[in-house]
């Protein structure tokens, strides 16, 4: 059976810097990068005019598996990643039962190794409720934990929310703590004015007066004078306004920050302006903002107050999403085209394909501390991505690939398109045709 794979002739993207060359790959490894020879029995995909970036890292989605699969799964949503470039996941702990223990967590390793066609790691779920097991654990090895979700659960679970809480674990947890930073209190007065106007039924123009910029701030600020006093290892989750980017540091590199945050793809694509004809299809909590918010989110990205991009992809029923406001569930499918958003950012002339990968590649790896991965580096994984910067194509139904058949992309025309998706080297995704013969891995920590 043919091993090798040697991509030829590609402008290769990585770390700072564009240059063609040819790519080795044996074993699930990149072998030799330069201008190459063809060994013998190898595969050969012909790079000309098109570029290589490693795979894309998302460090935050949620799949559904296991509890709540009839809106996405596993297998479905990987295989979605994949059309995207996407090779490696980090899954947020808001399944069904909710990810509270080890023995949840493994079982979540367990499924994906089973059914994940992407590499996948998991989110260790935190509340107030396993706080104290949580302290216990040595959470060193894990990738991170996080209450990202949690609230659906109930009300409270938001540590944000929670200064005591957030304390005590600050004090006390050794890995990254990841959290979504919106203050519950300035929510439910919001959501208690505009319910004595309109009702049930408010207009979800007044999702992101509600879900305001003051309770994004006023949590965020808090959780990192907590983290600070604690030297805590401290990720804010999808960040949304421009006045919390200054918040941030961009002195220092990324190997030495304490504190680190993300943007989501959504919040650098859609405006408030969007909600008039998209609705509740682009409820996201916390929710999209103006258009000045997406110009601060952006250039927070660019000047790396900003670490890195992630998705949030949260796929629901199209049924569960067009309901009233209050019922409606937040959150949408979008990982099959986060790099193709960023993409048509590069052909707007704002981010360069350096910065690109910086920020959904390298920085992931390095914030996460991944094995391996994110770099296009001999002797790493070849978890690589090939684009066609100059093949147009239309998102719509037939080429929707998440389990809940819908995007609030439909009917966008992107410049950029996928070709080929490699993960450990294994060839899945070529030009629209999917090899599923081979599954991912779990990612590993550099120091384990």
């Amino acid at each position: 059976m043919k091993k090798s794979i040697l991509i030829k002739n590609i402008s290769i993207v990585n770390e700072g810097k564009i240059s063609v060359a040819d790519l080795l790959i044996e074993n699930g490894i990149i072998e030799k990068i330069g201008q190459l020879n063809v060994p013998s029995n190898t595969v050969i995909i012909d790079g000309t005019g098109k570029y290589l970036l490693p795979g894309i890292i998302d460090g935050q989605v949620h799949f559904r598996e296991p509890g709540l699969t009839h809106k996405g799964d596993i297998y479905t949503e990987s295989k979605s990643a994949i059309a995207g470039g996407v090779t490696s996941f980090i899954d947020m702990p808001n399944t069904f039962p909710n990810t509270l223990s080890i023995e949840l967590l493994n079982e979540k390793y367990k499924i994906a190794s089973e059914k994940s066609l992407a590499n996948f790691g998991f989110f260790l779920g935190v509340n107030g409720d396993n706080l104290d097991e949580i302290i216990k654990l040595d959470t060193a090895k894990l990738l991170g934990i996080s209450d990202d979700g949690l609230y659906f659960t109930k009300k409270g679970n938001l540590l944000a929310d929670n200064p005591e809480i957030m304390e005590k674990l600050f004090a006390n947890c050794k890995s990254i703590i990841a959290i979504h930073s919106e203050k519950e209190q300035i929510i439910e007065e919001n959501e208690k004015h505009y319910k004595e106007i309109f009702g049930e039924n408010i207009p979800m123009e007044y999702h992101p007066i509600i879900r305001s910029e003051k309770a994004c701030y006023e949590a965020t600020k808090r959780a990192i004078e907590i983290a600070n006093k604690y030297n805590a290892r401290l990720h804010l989750l999808h960040l949304t306004t421009e006045v919390e980017t200054h918040l941030f540091r961009n002195d220092i590199p990324l190997t030495q920050k304490r504190i680190t945050t993300e943007v989501s793809v959504h919040h650098l694509w859609f405006s408030d302006k969007d909600y008039k004809d998209l609705g509740t299809r682009i409820k996201w909590n916390p929710a999209i903002k103006t258009e000045k918010d997406q110009r601060g989110l952006l250039k927070a990205l660019l000047d790396d107050r900003i670490d890195i991009v992630t998705t949030d992809h949260a796929p629901h029923t199209l049924e569960e999403k067009q309901k009233p406001y209050f019922q409606s569930m937040s959150g949408a499918p979008i990982v099959q085209h986060s790099l193709n958003i960023m993409l048509e950012f590069y052909k707007q002339g704002l981010i360069t394909l350096e910065k690109i990968a910086e920020k959904m590649c390298h920085n992931p790896s390095t914030l996460y501390g991944i094995n391996k991965r994110g770099f296009i580096r001999e002797g790493f994984f070849a978890d690589l991505v090939i684009v066609d910067l100059n093949a147009s194509w239309k998102v719509d139904k037939s080429n929707i690939l998440s389990k809940c058949g819908w995007s609030p992309l439909e009917g966008t025309t992107f410049q950029s398109k996928v070709t080929h998706t490699l993960v450990n080297g294994h060839l899945v995704y070529n030009n629209a045709e999917f090899d599923e013969t081979k599954k991912g891995q779990a990612l590993v920590k550099s120091n384990q």
